[in-house]
């Protein structure tokens, strides 16, 4: 399926927020309304890989909406690099932006999704490394019907962003499915961590299903010697067929 992007200003109450649109395109019985997808970046925001991603998503039949994570610290627009200084300040910036302003963007993203004339009023959420923290986040949003994390860093140590990270300690707020998905040799969230976060969810009997590949942290990067194509491609299959399994 052909799909189009565009720019959108979403107001949050940290100020304008950027968000990249990609819609299907389609003609004839093909055309109509579309689920909505929240897709949120990692530290660097919307990179080459977050773009083809999000297009890929696009093409298979999802509205999909990119905001810019750190649009209240960064001038509009702000991608940040593959390498260290883009790290450093990736980093500082997902801590010094509050919990609650994050939980604000969601909102915003949730409430444009819902109002769009292509938009089927079904909301799914996905998201990787610190954004699939943040998609987890929007799970905790009644209105998300079914989310994929990828590799959610922070969350087994509950330090996303200012203000108290509630995140674990909310996992029973979690109405939709959650699809976990981790790569075992990845740094930042190791065995201890992610066996954390599996007894969490397990306790409080979220939906859920939990995938561990022999893969790095940032193995859905298209771009950097950590790329794992099979698993990626395996992956966004499995993405796709979580949102658009019936409820």
């Amino acid at each position: 399926m052909l799909f189009e992007e565009s720019t959108i200003e979403l107001a949050t109450p940290t100020g304008p927020m950027r968000t990249y649109v990609y819609r299907p395109l389609a003609s004839g019985a093909g055309a109509g309304r579309y689920p909505g997808l929240v897709f949120y970046s990692e530290i660097f925001q919307r990179t080459g890989p977050i773009h083809r991603t999000a297009a890929i998503m696009a093409g298979h039949g999802f509205v999909v909406c990119v905001p810019e994570i750190f649009h209240e610290l960064l001038p509009i627009g702000t991608v940040l690099p593959y390498d260290k200084s883009g790290t450093d300040a990736g980093n500082a910036h997902k801590i010094g932006k509050t919990t609650d302003a994050y939980d604000a963007d969601s909102r915003a993203v949730i409430d444009h999704l819902l109002s769009r004339d292509d938009a089927s009023g079904a909301v799914h959420a996905m998201g990787v490394c610190i954004g699939g923290h943040l998609a987890y986040r929007c799970a905790l949003d009644p209105r998300v019907r079914s989310t994929a994390c990828f590799y959610a860093t922070d969350l087994h140590k509950g330090s996303l962003g200012k203000g108290g990270d509630d995140s674990l300690a909310r996992a029973s707020d979690i109405r939709g499915e959650l699809m976990m998905v981790w790569g075992r040799q990845d740094p930042h969230v190791d065995d201890e961590g992610r066996a954390k976060i599996l007894a969490r969810l397990t306790e409080k009997k979220v939906r859920f299903t939990w995938h561990e590949w022999n893969a790095q942290h940032a193995f859905m990067r298209d771009e950097g010697p950590r790329y794992d194509p099979a698993l990626a491609l395996t992956s966004v299959r499995m993405s796709v067929d979580l949102f658009l399994r019936p409820t």
